[in-house]
């Protein structure tokens, strides 16, 4: 399995301050693009799984609605949050 739980523990622990705190968005934020790198991953190998395709399609769309949120909310945890992942090019 890609994602373990230790993974899932020490993205939250990175990102969203401890362990316990998953409802952070600085934290869902990471998760969803860790599993984004990982279904592209998936996509490149398999490239008519659309199923995998629309799935992606939707993580993609939760990530900049919480990065939006973020946004309007306050500017510079976005800003780090955008440094962290290196989201932007």
């Amino acid at each position: 399995m890609y994602l373990t739980s230790e993974k899932k523990q020490e993205l939250f622990k990175e990102h969203g301050g401890s362990e316990g705190n998953t409802g952070n968005a600085e934290a869902q934020i990471a998760l969803f693009s860790y599993r984004i790198s990982h279904l592209t991953g998936h996509l490149k190998a398999n490239p008519k799984d659309f199923s995998t395709q629309r799935a992606l399609v939707r993580l993609v769309g939760k990530r900049r609605r919480l990065l939006d949120y973020l946004k309007d909310r306050e500017i510079e945890r976005y800003r780090a949050i955008i440094k962290a992942l290196n989201l932007r090019k």
